[in-house]
Parts: C-alpha cells; structure tokens; sequence
C-alpha cells in the first residue's frame, strides 16, 4: 500500500487519521494492520494507541514498516480499563483533518477507508458497521494474521452468518441512499466511528471519568449532538468484522450509566476531563512515575 499521492490530497478530500487502540493482542493488531495494508485508498496517518506496553506489540511495530503511511505508537500505563482516555491521547497526536476510530480487533474491508472519506460531511459524525466473529472464525483468521485481507469474512459470508450476509454487502452507489434508514437502525458503538477533529475539541473528546466498560462512546456522541453534531449511518461500507473475545467486566456499568444520564438531563456539550488535558509529544523522563509516551513516527 501506498500513501497518499499529491492528487489525493485535494482540497475536498480530508486528511484522514485511522486511530486504532489496542490492549496485549499483538496477534489482533497484525491482522488489523494487515487488512490497512489492503485498503483501496490508505489513511494519511496511522495511530496506534497501546493500553499498557506489551513486548509483542512493541515488536509487531517495529517490524511492519513496508510501505504504509507515517504510524505514530501512543502508550498509556494499564491501570484498568480507560480507553476514553486513550481515545483522547490519540485525537490529541492526530493531524488529520477527519479521525476514523477503531478497535485493535476489527478486521476492516479493503474499502473500509474509502467509503469513510467517501461518507464524511460537514455537521455529523459518521457509525459504521460492526459485525461480530464467533470464536472459531476469529480463531482461523488469526492462526495467519497476514492473510486477514484475502479472508475477510465477506468473501465466504454463507451459512452461520445468515442475515449478516446483508451487512457485509458492500456498494458505495448504495450508501448515500441507505443513510437515512441506516441512522435509524444503527447504534452507537465507538468500535467504527469518524469524526471531524475540530468536533471532538469542541466538546473536548471522551469523558475520562469513564472507566470500565461503557457507555463513554453514547456519552461523546450525545454532547456532538448537544453541540448541532449529528450521527449519519454509513451501511453498504466502512464494514468491520469483531473477532472474539470474553466480554470485558461491567463492574461498573451503573456508575457510567448515571454519568450518560447527566450529560442527556443537562444537555451538556463539553466535559471537564477531556483532550484539552493532554498535549502531544510528552514523554518520561528517567526515574519518573510511568507516563504517557508518544514514540517518534516510524
């Protein structure tokens, strides 16, 4: 894969930043990488942001080069479950102009990027797609993470995914077409989201008083719609396969429900502990307590 050509880059066609947070699954993110690789159009940057500092991760990275986009590895130190804040550091390192998210587990189709850049509009954010992998199919695709692209689940979608088969159906004719009734039926779900960057400043990105598992991403998404920011559904494109894994605990469900309510009750856009706390390009310095490290881009 090639970057991105000076024609590319045209005045109408924005600066696109693929942020991937990941947690200790090495194996995942090679096969996320992989399917990057394969895209008909490529990100202009590439972000990952590692929960943690897994060796295998670190040695993935430094290994998968080739000739992809400029990648810029973000760390956090693992002290639970906070990927609202690993979201921020990332939009705070971002350059592009439109932020696509995804989890270091979602394996994208190889339009994945161009349907996303394809879908953006002034004044919404766009939800794309996630289809959820048993244990078995996630296993198979991950005993050769490099060959992710060649078998993405769409080319062999028959049998157990039944009605999914629609999901997976991919046409960028059909997508302007099916994104009133996608709104309707989709939900909110951080896992394949894009977002203009200077949205996300101006409601100062995720809640970072969200820890465990969700609803940080319905959170964000109501402040954007307080602030006149409203949610498009992007179907027949910007697919994204889920591989499996246990569910993350939900300890503290209840705690971050009360906290969705408050922001819904008081119509609130911006939150007090946002990206604004972060700044791009900080890093430990010897002897110091672990802190958040922006790796040179690589």
């Amino acid at each position: 894969m090639n970057g991105p050509t000076a024609s590319d880059l045209s005045e109408d066609r924005p600066r696109l930043s693929l942020c991937i947070t990941t947690h200790a699954r090495a194996d995942a993110l090679a096969a996320v990488l992989a399917c990057v690789a394969a895209q008909t159009s490529a990100p202009d940057e590439i972000l990952v942001a590692e929960d943690g500092e897994d060796p295998a991760t670190a040695a993935l990275l430094a290994s998968d080069k080739g000739s992809r986009p400029p990648l810029q590895h973000i760390q956090q130190p693992h002290l639970g479950f906070r990927v609202a804040r690993l979201r921020n550091l990332a939009l705070a390192a971002a350059r592009g102009d439109y932020l696509v998210f995804v989890d270091g587990d979602m394996l994208l189709h190889r339009g994945f990027i161009a349907d996303h850049r394809r879908c953006a509009r002034r004044g919404h954010y766009t939800q794309g797609v996630r289809i959820n992998l048993d244990e078995r199919t996630s296993r198979r695709l991950l005993d050769d993470p490099a060959s992710a692209p060649q078998r993405f689940p769409g080319a062999t979608s028959q049998g157990r995914f039944g009605i999914r088969r629609l999901a997976l159906c991919h046409s960028p004719a059909l997508q302007p077409l099916l994104r009133k009734a996608g709104t309707a039926l989709l939900a909110v779900k951080s896992c394949n989201q894009g977002f203009w960057r200077e949205d996300l400043h101006a409601v100062n990105g995720w809640d970072e008083r969200f820890e465990g598992w969700g609803p940080e991403d319905k959170e964000l998404c109501a402040r954007l719609e307080h602030h006149g920011v409203h949610r498009q559904a992007l179907l027949a494109g910007g697919i994204a396969c889920h591989l499996h894994h246990p569910p993350a605990s939900r300890a503290r469900r209840a705690l971050n429900e009360s906290l969705l309510a408050e922001t819904v009750a008081a119509r609130a856009v911006r939150c007090a502990r946002g990206v604004a706390d972060h700044r791009p390009g900080t890093v430990p310095t010897e002897g110091a307590a672990p802190r958040d490290q922006l790796h040179a881009r690589i």
